[in-house]
C-alpha cells in the first residue's frame, strides 16, 4: 500500500509542457487529494513527471527531452531530437550517421561514437569497447530522453568526459496513445512509416513500435535504409516486484558518400568521394537486442537488477572491407534508498556493472564492395568490472549537499590469429564527485559540483592502419578533472538552464587523419582545457495574440566551445580541431490553444566554423541556415505537420574530420562533410 501525491505529479506535468506547444497556463490552484492504494503505474517504468522530477533534483547540468515534443514534428534522426539540448553538439554527416559531441567529447572523432554512453532504457548501447553508433535508437520510438553531461551520469556507472544520454522508450504505462499511426515524405527520395501499439491486461502490460525509413539521399552514394523494431513486455508480480522484457531488431544499409575538400564541399556538395564510389563504400548492420529489468521493492529502498545481450554483424566495405559479428552482455544491480541520518533526509545510490564482449574483426581488400582476399583476422575481447555509489545529504529542505565515486578495472585484449600475436591492457581507476544543489523555489536551482573522469581507448583507436594491416598502439586512459556552476529553473511565461564548465584534461584522445578512406590515427594530447557555456531560455513574448490561450514564445540554444591546447611543443595554446566555438539555434513559436497547432521558424547559426587542423590553417566556413516548422491538428488525434529546411539553400561544412597541419607537404584535407541542402519533409500523425 502506498501513498500517492497525484497532485504534486500533476503540477510536475503541468509545469513540464514545453512553452512551445502548450496553451496559456494561468496559476491553477488544486485540493490537495491522497490516495491510498496500489499504484497503477510500473515498477521498471516510472511515470515521465516522475522521471522528470528525479533527474532535475539532480545538482548538476542534466537535461530532459519530453517526446511529446516530437508527436507533431519530422524528426528522422537524434539530431532532430535533441536539437534544442544546451551543450549537445549534434550534426549530421549523411543518413543517420551523426557527429555527437558533449563537452568536446570525440571532438576529433570523424566516425562513429566515442566518449558517450548512450543507453537504451538504461540499458548501454555501445560496445563493451565504448564504441558505439546510433542506428538502434529510432526516433519515433522515444518517449524521453534524459541528458547528463560529464560526470553526472555517475548513477548509471558512466563517468566518461562526455557523459551519458538516456533513450527512454514508452511502455503501455507510459505511452500517450495506445494506438499510433505516422507516415512521412519528402524530399531526396525520402519516406519512412511507422507504428505503435499497446495493451494493459491486468498485471500485464505490452508494446511494440516499429518503423521503416528510405532516402535516396541529397549527396550521390548515399541511399540509405532502415528497418527498426522495439518492444517490451511487463509483468507484475506483486505490488512489490514487477519485471520487464525488452528486445529489438535492427537493419541497417547505408551507402557512404565519403568526405570531401573545403572547396568541393561548397563547390559540389552533392558529389561522391571518388574512393566511396570506386569501393562501393557502406555500412550494413544486422543488430538484435534483448534486455530484462527487474525491481524489487524493499522495506529499505529499492533493487533493480538489470540484464542484457547484444548481437551486431557489422559489413563495412571503406578502403578494407570490415566484417565483424560481436557479442555483447552484461549485469546491472542498483539499489537506491531514501533514509534518515541525523533527522535529514538523505538520498543513497548504490551499484555496479559487469560489461563484457568478443567481437570476430575481420578485413579483406575490397574488390568494389566485396571481400578480395583476406588481410586481418582478429578476436577483440573488452571486459569491465564497475562499482559506484552517489550520495545526496538534504541539510535543509532546500539545500542538498552529493557526493560520489566509481570504481573501475577495464581489460582491453586483442588476439590476432593470422600472426598468433596477442596483445592486451588493462585501466583502473577511481574517479569521485562532489556538489551542492541549492533549491531556494520548487521551479529554480542552484548547483555546482567537481568530478573526475576517465575515458578508456575502444579498439578503434588501439588499433590503428600500418601498411594496411590493423597494428597494436598502447593508448593511455584520458583523464579530466570537471568544474562545473549553474542554475535553471521555469516560471511562468520563461525559463532558464544556464551551465558553465571547464574540464583540465591529461593525455586526451585526439586524432588526425592520413587518408579520408581509412579510420583517422589516435594519440594522447598532453595538457588540454576544454571549457564552454551551455544556455538555454524561453520567454512568452505575447499572449491571446489570435484567440485566448494561445502564445507567442522566443526559445534561444547557445553551446559555446573554447577548446586549446595548454603550451603543447608542437601546437602551443591553439584551439583542438572538430568543432566550431558557438552554435546557436533560434526558434519563434506561434502555438495556438489546446495544441491545436503551432507555427515556428527556426535559424541555426555557426558564426565561425570549426578549425579542421591542429595548427589552425584550415577551417571549414560560418553559415546561418532557415527553416520552418508546422504543425495542425485536423481531427481528433489527427495531425499534419511540416519541416521545411535550409530554406535559403546554403552551402555548408556539417562536419569534419581532423589533421595535423593541413599545409604540410602531401597533406589530403578532404576531410569535409557537406550539409544537406534545402529540403521539405510532410508528414501525419494519426492516434487512437
Amino acid at each position: 500500500m502506498s501513498a500517492i501525491p497525484w497532485r504534486a505529479l500533476l503540477l510536475a506535468g503541468i509545469a513540464a509542457l514545453p512553452a512551445s506547444r502548450a496553451g496559456a497556463q494561468g496559476t491553477t490552484t488544486l485540493p490537495d487529494l491522497v490516495v491510498t492504494g496500489r499504484s497503477p503505474g510500473s515498477l521498471t517504468a516510472p511515470s515521465i513527471a516522475a522521471q522528470r522530477e528525479a533527474l532535475e533534483r539532480t545538482p548538476a547540468a542534466v537535461r530532459f527531452v519530453d517526446g511529446r515534443e516530437l508527436d507533431n514534428r519530422y524528426a528522422f534522426t537524434l539530431r532532430d531530437v535533441l536539437a534544442d539540448t544546451p551543450g549537445v553538439f549534434v550534426q549530421n554527416r549523411y543518413g543517420q550517421e551523426l557527429r555527437l559531441s558533449m563537452r568536446g567529447s570525440g571532438i576529433a572523432r570523424g566516425f562513429h561514437l566515442r566518449g558517450i554512453e548512450v543507453l537504451q532504457d538504461g540499458v548501454p548501447v555501445n560496445l563493451a569497447d565504448g564504441s558505439g553508433d546510433f542506428y538502434q535508437i529510432d526516433p519515433t520510438a522515444v518517449r524521453a530522453a534524459a541528458v547528463y553531461p560529464g560526470g553526472n551520469a555517475l548513477p548509471f556507472g558512466s563517468s566518461t568526459l562526455g557523459g551519458a544520454i538516456n533513450f527512454i522508450t514508452p511502455t503501455a504505462r507510459t505511452a500517450t496513445e495506445q494506438h499510433i499511426l505516422r507516415a512521412e515524405g519528402g524530399t531526396f527520395g525520402t519516406a519512412r512509416i511507422s507504428g505503435q501499439t499497446s495493451a494493459v491486461l491486468g498485471d500485464w502490460d505490452a508494446l511494440a513500435a516499429g518503423s521503416v525509413a528510405h532516402a535516396d539521399g541529397w549527396r550521390q552514394h548515399s541511399r540509405s535504409q532502415y528497418e527498426q523494431f522495439n518492444a517490451n513486455l511487463g509483468y507484475r508480480l506483486s505490488d512489490r516486484i514487477e519485471t520487464r522484457f525488452y528486445a529489438g531488431a535492427y537493419i541497417v544499409r547505408q551507402q557512404l558518400p565519403g568526405s570531401l575538400s573545403l572547396g568541393d564541399a561548397l563547390g559540389r556538395p552533392r558529389i561522391a568521394a571518388a574512393a566511396a564510389l570506386s569501393g562501393n563504400q557502406a555500412r550494413n548492420v544486422w543488430a538484435e537486442r534483448f534486455a530484462n529489468r527487474t525491481t524489487v521493492q524493499l522495506d529499505t529502498g529499492q533493487l533493480d537488477l538489470d540484464a542484457w545481450v547484444t548481437h551486431k554483424r557489422l559489413y563495412h566495405p571503406i578502403f578494407q572491407v570490415i566484417d565483424q559479428d560481436g557479442l555483447t552482455w552484461g549485469v546491472a544491480p542498483r539499489w537506491t534508498g531514501r533514509f534518515s541520518v541525523g533527522g535529514l533526509d538523505n538520498d543513497l545510490v548504490v551499484g555496479g556493472r559487469y560489461f563484457a564482449g568478443t567481437n570476430d574483426a575481420l578485413q579483406y581488400n575490397n574488390l568494389r564492395g566485396s571481400r578480395n582476399g583476406l588481410v586481418a583476422n582478429g578476436v577483440q575481447r573488452a571486459t569491465n568490472y564497475q562499482a559506484f555509489a552517489e550520495n545526496r545529504l538534504w541539510l535543509r529542505p532546500t539545500l542538498a549537499i552529493v557526493a560520489g565515486a566509481k570504481v573501475l578495472r577495464d581489460e582491453r585484449d586483442y588476439e590476432n590469429r593470422l600472426s598468433g600475436q596477442r596483445n592486451s591492457r588493462t585501466y583502473d581507476g577511481l574517479n569521485p564527485k562532489l556538489g551542492v544543489l541549492w533549491q531556494p523555489r520548487p521551479a529554480v536551482q542552484v548547483f555546482a559540483n567537481v568530478t573526475r573522469s576517465q575515458d578508456v581507448p575502444d579498439f578503434s583507436d588501439q588499433l590503428q592502419t600500418v601498411n594496411n594491416r590493423p597494428l597494436w598502439v598502447p593508448i593511455q586512459a584520458q583523464r579530466a578533472w570537471t568544474v562545473e556552476a549553474g542554475t535553471r529553473g521555469r516560471q511562468d511565461g520563461y525559463g532558464w538552464d544556464l551551465t558553465l564548465f571547464r574540464s583540465n584534461l591529461r593525455g586526451q584522445l585526439l586524432q588526425f587523419t592520413v587518408d579520408p578512406s581509412i579510420p583517422a590515427n589516435t594519440f594522447n594530447a598532453g595538457n588540454t582545457v576544454n571549457q564552454g557555456v551551455e544556455f538555454a531560455g524561453h520567454v512568452d513574448l505575447a499572449r491571446g495574440v489570435a484567440a485566448a490561450g494561445d502564445r507567442v514564445t522566443l526559445r534561444q540554444v547557445w553551446t559555446w566551445n573554447d577548446f586549446r591546447f595548454r603550451g603543447d611543443r608542437q601546437y602551443g595554446d591553439n584551439r583542438i580541431a572538430g568543432l566550431p566555438p558557438h552554435v546557436l539555434r533560434t526558434t519563434l513559436t506561434y502555438a495556438a490553444p489546446e495544441g491545436r497547432g503551432f507555427l515556428a521558424p527556426v535559424l541555426d547559426w555557426v558564426p565561425q566554423g570549426a578549425w579542421a587542423d591542429y595548427a589552425n590553417t584550415l577551417r571549414a566556413n560560418a553559415y546561418l541556415k532557415v527553416g520552418l516548422e508546422a504543425g495542425i491538428t485536423v481531427a481528433p488525434g489527427v495531425s499534419v505537420f511540416l519541416d521545411a529546411r535550409n530554406l535559403t539553400n546554403k552551402r555548408y561544412v556539417s562536419d569534419l574530420g581532423t589533421l595535423q597541419n593541413a599545409r604540410a607537404a602531401g597533406a589530403n584535407t578532404a576531410v569535409f562533410y557537406p550539409g544537406d541542402g534545402r529540403s521539405v519533409y510532410l508528414g501525419t500523425r494519426i492516434a487512437f
